[in-house]
């Protein structure tokens, strides 16, 4: 998994909300959010967690984009189904969740499988990243990204 300190990956990902952003140089703060599932559970309360704080990141300065392996057609419906303001990038080929190192083994109930980490990554401007949540618990995370987008220097 990328560390803080590391350069993001030199690629270009194309959003729900028609943007494309260049990861290794967003030119502002950029939280890039890793999830599972599109209208599962907690992908849902995450993603409806980043919507409701989602003026608080703009005025922050802040783009929130959430990334999993899901369609853009089925991202374009979860979207629409729950309002969300955040926009999502599909990552059907893998390419931004394995540069991330966010696609891995994973274990339930003694099955073991390939799946998305719940991940998230604060990248500057630079295109350093300046923080990494490598196991997100969904309560209190957007909250918690908030602040650390807050802090960060100028």
């Amino acid at each position: 998994m990328i560390e803080e300190g590391q350069r993001a990956p030199n690629l270009r990902v194309a959003t729900s909300d028609g943007d494309t952003i260049d990861l290794a140089s967003p030119g502002g703060p950029l939280v890039l959010y890793f999830y599972p599932k599109d209208d599962t559970p907690g992908c849902t309360r995450e993603a409806v967690d980043f919507t409701a704080l989602s003026d608080s990141f703009q005025e922050a300065g802040a783009k929130v984009v959430g990334v999993s392996r899901d369609p853009m057609t089925r991202h374009v419906k979860f979207a629409t189904k729950y309002g969300l303001k955040v926009p999502l990038a599909s990552d059907e080929d893998g390419a931004i969740s394995d540069a991330f190192g966010a696609w891995g083994e994973k274990s339930l109930y003694g099955r073991k499988y390939m799946g998305m980490a719940r991940a998230t990554f604060l990248i500057g401007p630079d295109g350093v990243v300046q923080k990494v949540w490598p196991k997100v618990k969904v309560g209190g995370h957007a909250e918690e990204v908030l602040g650390e987008v807050r802090g960060m220097k100028s």
